[in-house]
């Protein structure tokens, strides 16, 4: 039997001081992994809801200026020089900062990586002056919603809907006041 990267578990549990965390440019080769395997979660989950230029509309949505300082960032996360989570965020009002492009590469999943992702973003948008989160995820990504509610967003959508008649999944945060 073989093993597929995507599905295989983990070959070994988070270790925090293993990680570098890194806050790029968009157009650094440190965030292709990122934006590659996006693109792939993306057209494989969406292409038959949303048409088969889902992942790129998405993925080029936004100019990459807004995904840095002072209003944005993106954040890599490497395990011995290997790309491994990343995630970033842009001004979406005056107050709020919104998520976005949070990824895990499958052969590192379910080691709490997204919630270590999570952590820095929002300490990060926090020590920006930002008091609030936004973000959006798919109606066909439930590892995304539980990973949100699990970390005290809170859904701004109805849970016992039927996610697919939904649309994207909004979810909010309240930063700490520092």
């Amino acid at each position: 039997m073989t093993s597929d990267r995507r599905t295989r578990a983990p070959t070994h549990p988070l270790d925090r001081s293993t990680l570098s965390v890194l806050s790029l440019p968009m157009h650094d080769p440190r965030v292709r992994p990122l934006l590659d395997q996006l693109a792939v979660e993306y057209d494989t989950r969406y292409g038959d809801l949303f048409g088969r230029t889902a992942a790129a509309d998405e993925l080029n949505r936004y100019p990459a200026a807004e995904f840095e300082g002072p209003d944005g960032a993106l954040l890599v996360f490497q395990e011995a020089g290997e790309s491994i989570a990343g995630g970033a965020f842009r001004r979406y009002d005056q107050t709020t900062a919104e998520l976005k492009r949070i990824w895990t590469d499958p052969a590192h999943r379910r080691r709490g990586l997204g919630r270590v992702v999570l952590a820095e973003l929002e300490a990060l948008a926090a020590a920006r002056g930002y008091t609030r989160l936004y973000l959006t995820t798919g109606p066909r990504q439930p590892e995304a919603k539980h990973l949100y509610l699990a970390t005290g967003y809170q859904a701004q959508f109805d849970l016992d809907a039927d996610p697919e008649t939904i649309g994207p999944l909004a979810f909010t945060k309240e930063l700490p006041k520092n």
